[in-house]
């Protein structure tokens, strides 16, 4: 037991070295040396795990995907039926989930560091929606494909505001937001326009 708690800290250590570096080069660019510098180990540890910075990265990336598919979950993990009413901050757990690799998204937010990363969290996301959430009660003239579209991008809109911002909100807050918007939208309220200047809307 004790050797498994020592392989999962040294992975952890290894895999934060790897986000660290990654935000400040191009994972090109990063060695074997960079990691074991930057996470304070030696080389045949890293090799005890691992055969190449890429496998770690592979790891690091389904430890990321499994926690999201996971935290999506949550709401609907005990029941075969929920609707927006019984959504709350205890059951909601996505902003947790990017909280919890804020660095990670920091950085697929932000930079270019893992092409692609973005669309692959939409497919897993859009997925997820199409086979276990029932669109069998949404009216006949809405196409069932776009909505999930809508609502997935929706969800992923707010993620990446919050990670461009900073994080500057709890994850409890974008929680309680996320369920608001939703309760607002399935009310269908009627919303006041107000016209600006093009020039404006360039700026």
């Amino acid at each position: 037991m004790k050797k498994d708690r020592r392989i999962s800290k040294s992975k952890k250590v290894l895999k934060e070295a790897l986000i660290s570096l990654m935000s400040e080069k191009d994972f090109k660019k990063i060695t074997i040396t960079d990691l074991v510098s930057k996470a304070d180990l030696n080389r045949g540890t890293f090799y005890k795990h691992f055969q190449t910075k890429e496998e770690l990265l592979d790891e690091l990336i389904d430890d990321v995907m499994e926690d999201l598919i996971t935290a999506y979950r949550e709401p609907y993990l005990f029941t075969d039926q929920f609707s927006i009413k019984d959504l709350s901050t205890t059951t909601v757990k996505i902003f947790e989930h990017v909280n919890e690799y804020s660095d990670f998204y920091t950085i697929i937010v932000n930079s270019n560091v893992l092409p692609g990363f973005q669309d692959r969290i939409i497919h897993v996301l859009t997925q997820l929606s199409v086979h276990e959430i029932s669109m069998e009660h949404i009216d006949e003239q809405i196409n069932a494909n776009l909505l999930t579209s809508y609502n997935v991008y929706a969800l992923f809109g707010l993620i990446v505001e919050w990670v461009k911002g900073g994080f500057i909100y709890t994850p409890s807050h974008m929680t309680e937001q996320l369920i608001a918007i939703l309760s607002y939208t399935s009310n269908r309220a009627s919303i006041n326009i107000k016209r600006v200047n093009n020039d404006e809307l360039k700026k």
